[in-house]
């Protein structure tokens, strides 16, 4: 596939419904070098997921039946939000792990929202079912090309926006987002996947040699828990830089991030982050190094709306 062409092409189709994003350097995180952070967590409801959403949806012919998505929390608000903007019926399937601000994200959006239990396997699961019973399109939270494509727009955008770094750091849950990247910036730049530890569907496939099923924990879990990593981030990142952070280096990622820039994010905006401030990524001495910022929705919502 020519990702580039594809990613520009999902450029100009989700223009005017994506937010453009802002970016800053950071020299008050702590460290001996500055950072270049994109303030993805800005973006229509609290998270880069609207990019591949608005793609797959302006891309296909939506059916009578709507769209169905499977979500631990933010794509299903993204898949919502688009569809709502576009005026389609949504179903949405979340597990009782996406924590309450997200299922309150998602009924805001007026989409027809089903809790499940387990993780967000269960509600893919169930999704898959909704959509062979009812002939509605699934919008894949990772593991579709129109999805990568619109994730890979975030990239496309922070090259236009002037983008420095020779490495950029990406969470990592089921691999949309780090395909987006990676696909973009092919080899251009260093491209380095940080997982929680508890939370690492593409470290063990790398390790393993094949996408395999990990099991799913901890303070990312809502928005990193993929139980296995998608095979279109899996073949783009194979023998790349993948590294483990805990959840405790994520939670001081988030307050390093409130305490420096007032910026809030959920534990998985601040994972990327937290290999840098851990030591589990570090840089040479002249490397230029960035971060995207992937996600706002903190629970609970600390304002309570």
């Amino acid at each position: 596939m020519n990702w580039k062409s594809e990613i520009s092409a999902a450029a100009d189709r989700i223009a005017g419904y994506a937010q453009v994003t802002p970016v800053m350097e950071s020299r008050a995180l702590g460290l001996d070098y500055p950072v270049e952070m994109k303030l993805e967590h800005m973006q229509h409801t609290g998270s880069f997921k609207a990019r591949g959403a608005f793609n797959t949806l302006l891309s296909m012919d939506v059916p009578e039946a709507g769209v169905v998505a499977a979500s631990g929390g933010n794509h299903g608000a993204a898949a919502a939000y688009a569809a709502q903007t576009l005026g389609y019926p949504a179903k949405i399937f979340v597990p009782e792990l996406a924590g309450p601000s997200k299922i309150a994200l998602i009924r805001q959006t007026g989409a027809d929202l089903s809790v499940v239990s387990g993780e967000y396997a269960n509600a893919l699961t169930a999704a898959q079912a909704h959509e062979d019973a009812t002939g509605a399109m699934q919008i894949h939270a990772y593991d579709a090309p129109t999805t990568v494509a619109g994730q890979g727009t975030c990239f496309a955008e922070w090259d236009a926006q002037g983008l420095q770094a020779d490495t950029v750091l990406v969470a990592v849950g089921g691999g949309g987002l780090i395909a987006g990247a990676l696909a973009w910036l092919q080899g251009a730049r260093k491209v380095v996947a940080v997982e929680p530890e508890t939370s690492c569907a593409l470290n063990a496939a790398l390790r393993a040699g094949e996408p395999v099923d990990v099991t799913v924990s901890g303070i990312a879990a809502n928005a990193l828990g993929a139980r296995r990593i998608g095979s279109i981030c899996f073949g783009l990142a194979e023998g790349k830089t993948s590294v483990l952070v805990s959840d405790e280096t994520i939670a001081e990622a988030q307050r390093v991030l409130w305490r420096a820039h007032r910026i809030l994010v959920e534990p998985a905006g601040a994972t990327a982050l937290a290999a840098l401030l851990s030591g589990a990524y570090k840089p040479d001495p002249q490397e230029r190094v960035a971060v995207l910022i992937c996600g706002g929705n903190i629970s609970p919502d600390p304002l309570g709306g």
